[in-house]
């Protein structure tokens, strides 16, 4: 009897010293499995603190930042990083907005610039380039170079990227864009302008320009006649005709028609006519004294 009680009691000591070590081995295993989990969450807050140390602070410091160019058709992004190269290893910090600004400005053909810097590395550029409604010939020394009028006067060169227009090549030109001649320019730091007294010229123009009619394109020449007392006059010369037109100041829709008429009905009754005058209201003529008389 009493051998039995003692073997039930061995007993119940076994199972519990057995499930001290089952509940130790559990308590140890789970202080592994934690230790592990914080070793990998240790490493994962440290690449994340490394690579929020690179994006916030080494990227923008150290690397080149990335320039994006929109808005340009005329010029070429070579161009454009051209004029902007004392810039162009520059990082995303030290990239100069004003500078660059400037600089992109020096080009001529160039109206206006807008600069967005997104953080970390990149800085995108957008460009307005100026259209030109006219435009005439400047003396380079050697040759007469052809130079674009905005509606605003600024003159500005045609471009690399237009360095194919040529005046001998007839499918390079605008015909919807008048030649100017005879007309007076002022430098300044800002560029070449014409003076402000033909800026109104300029407004006739580009409202014809857009017109659905294209009267320009019978016209191959505007030149610009200074008069007495700061005034001015126009010639135009047709471009199927040896006829040069004299008129006002004034270049409307209106006077173009006029003047087109008028070239019909005087070809028609004399046909060796050098020279229309639509100053005065009425329609005057002059004929051509001899064979090598230009007008």
């Amino acid at each position: 009897m009493s051998d039995f009680a003692f073997r039930g009691f061995g007993n119940n000591v076994k199972k519990i010293i057995g499930a001290r070590k089952s509940a130790k081995n559990s308590a140890t295993k789970h202080k592994s499995r934690a230790k592990t989990i914080k070793s990998f969450v240790g490493i994962f807050a440290l690449l994340l603190a490394i690579e929020a140390i690179m994006y916030l602070f080494v990227i923008p410091s150290m690397q080149t930042a990335t320039i994006i160019w929109s808005g340009a058709k005329n010029y070429t992004v070579a161009d454009l990083s051209k004029a902007i190269s004392p810039l162009s290893n520059k990082s995303w910090i030290k990239f100069d907005d004003d500078k660059a600004v400037s600089l992109i400005s020096n080009l001529s053909g160039i109206e206006d610039v807008q600069i967005v810097k997104r953080f970390p590395d990149k800085v995108y550029i957008n460009v307005v380039e100026r259209k030109p409604i006219a435009m005439t010939l400047v003396s380079d020394g050697k040759t007469s170079v052809p130079i674009q009028i905005d509606k605003n006067g600024v003159l500005f060169k045609i471009n690399s990227a237009q360095s194919h227009y040529s005046l001998n090549n007839a499918s390079s030109i605008d015909k919807n864009i008048p030649l100017l001649s005879g007309i007076p320019i002022e430098s300044s730091s800002g560029g070449m302008r014409i003076p402000t007294k033909y800026r109104g010229l300029l407004e006739q123009i580009d409202f014809i320009r857009n017109l659905s009619q294209n009267y320009f394109a019978a016209i191959s020449e505007i030149q610009i006649v200074p008069k007495e007392y700061g005034n001015y006059e126009l010639v135009l010369y047709p471009v199927h005709s040896r006829t040069r037109i004299l008129t006002g100041r004034q270049l409307t829709e209106e006077a173009l028609q006029y003047m087109m008429v008028a070239l019909d009905v005087v070809n028609t009754l004399e046909p060796n006519v050098a020279e229309i005058d639509l100053r005065y209201g009425s329609i005057a003529y002059r004929t051509r004294r001899s064979a090598g008389d230009p007008f």
